[in-house]
């Protein structure tokens, strides 16, 4: 009888399969647990005990009732199934480099829109001492009572020091971002003027900053001291329907600090309202 404990034996060649590789390029967590059991014979046991997840959530996973989204716990599954590297690359994973500790990666999670980063996201910015916002219009972050972050910061104790960068409404760049989407421009500013109404609001209790760039619009950025969360506007899509990741500040972290350097300096050009 093969015990829990006993490593997973993969074949090579079955992560070559087109389903494998289906199911490595969209991260799906439950299609690849699937080929461990049926091409290594291991049941749910061995399977949680070779990635390290408690086995009652590799069945939930499995039966589709929770979603992997950490590129952390990617990381152990693809270490405890001992994947070969093309299928780690496959699944946008490093390669493994023998004899060398593995990099701490500063993308700690990837999210398919930001509503699916919510939760964290409130969590994090209930503890956090600053706050730093790049949006065009930030009303679903910041403006509305709804949003998604304003009762986080109202209710935080101390509040947090707030700086938020909006799109400026008078700019060229306004109009084109407009058009992109398929506004009016009067909708459109009209947007941006109601989120500056409701942070003079905030700022009678937060201490806010309020800056107005001029440059068409490419990243969305939710910063919370070492935590970014990032996601991009394109002429296809807003910045909440794109996909959003998490990034630490990590040692020679170059996304970490990229986007942290393009926030300071889209800043230290932008014109101060608030």
């Amino acid at each position: 009888m093969v015990g829990v404990f006993q490593p997973i034996q993969i074949p090579e060649w079955a992560w070559q399969t087109e389903t494998a590789r289906a199911v490595l390029r969209s991260r799906d967590a439950a299609g690849i647990l699937r080929i461990a059991q049926q091409y290594g014979g291991a049941s749910q046991h061995r399977v949680a005990n070779a990635v390290g997840i408690l086995q009652g959530r590799v069945s939930e996973i499995m039966r589709g009732g929770r979603q992997i989204t950490s590129l952390q716990v990617f990381e152990r599954i693809a270490d405890g199934l001992d994947m070969p590297d093309h299928a780690r690359v496959a699944m946008g994973l490093a390669p493994r480099v023998p004899d060398e500790p593995a990099p701490v990666g500063e993308i700690l999670a990837t999210f398919p829109r930001q509503a699916a980063a919510e939760a964290d996201i409130r969590a994090r910015a209930a503890v956090a001492s600053r706050l730093d916002i790049l949006a065009i219009r930030a009303l679903g972050i910041i403006g509305f009572k709804d949003s998604l972050l304003r009762r986080s910061v109202l209710g935080a104790a101390p509040h947090p020091t707030l700086r938020v960068l909006l799109l400026d409404p008078d700019s060229p760049a306004a109009i084109q971002r407009a058009g992109e989407i398929d506004e009016s421009v009067e909708a459109f500013t009209g947007g941006i003027r109601l989120s500056l109404v409701r942070l003079r609001e905030l700022a009678t209790t937060v201490p806010t900053e309020v800056y107005l760039y001029a440059e068409v619009p490419v990243w969305r950025m939710i910063g919370m001291d070492d935590t970014l969360y990032v996601s991009s506007f394109s002429a296809e899509w807003e910045g909440h329907e794109s996909p959003t990741y998490k990034l630490v500040n990590t040692t020679g972290g170059a996304l970490f600090h990229g986007f942290r350097r393009t926030f300071d300096d889209l800043r230290n050009g932008a014109h101060r309202v608030i």
